[in-house]
């Protein structure tokens, strides 16, 4: 059957985050924290929280890495959603995808900020016969 997860950031990271932890670069945030837009999550809830480019890193870049998922097959394919607010002059975001065998991570999906602030919503779907990160 299918399963699907959902992830908020609610209350921890992802599951597919968490075990890794936060990675260098990410903090966890929400509206209130008024550092700097968002100022509320993409349904418009200024207490919800979400992953935001630590003030620190202004110029380099941050990963953030899943944990191993299994492989697809015709009975399951892997799809991904996400929320995601790009400001201006903040570069670009890009999914990865790296296969077990596979050193190397290619870029499977990017975007950069022509639309910038306001929340956008992406679905990306993977096949991959062998383990893989995204």
């Amino acid at each position: 059957g299918s399963s699907s997860e959902k992830c908020d950031f609610e209350t921890d990271l992802c599951k597919a985050l968490w075990e890794l932890g936060l990675q260098p670069g990410w903090i966890r945030r929400n509206g209130q924290s008024g550092m700097r837009p968002p100022y509320s999550d993409h349904s418009g809830n200024d207490s919800a929280y979400f992953l935001s480019l630590s003030p620190e890193m202004p110029s380099s870049s941050a990963t953030l890495r899943t944990n191993v998922f299994l492989p697809t097959d015709k009975e399951h394919v892997c799809q991904i959603t996400f929320h995601y607010w790009i400001s201006q002059g903040s570069g670009t975001l890009m999914v990865g995808l790296q296969k077990h065998s596979e050193d190397t991570v290619t870029n499977i999906w990017q975007a950069s900020g022509e639309l910038q602030n306001q929340w956008k919503a992406n679905t990306i779907t993977i096949n991959s016969t062998e383990k893989y990160k995204v």
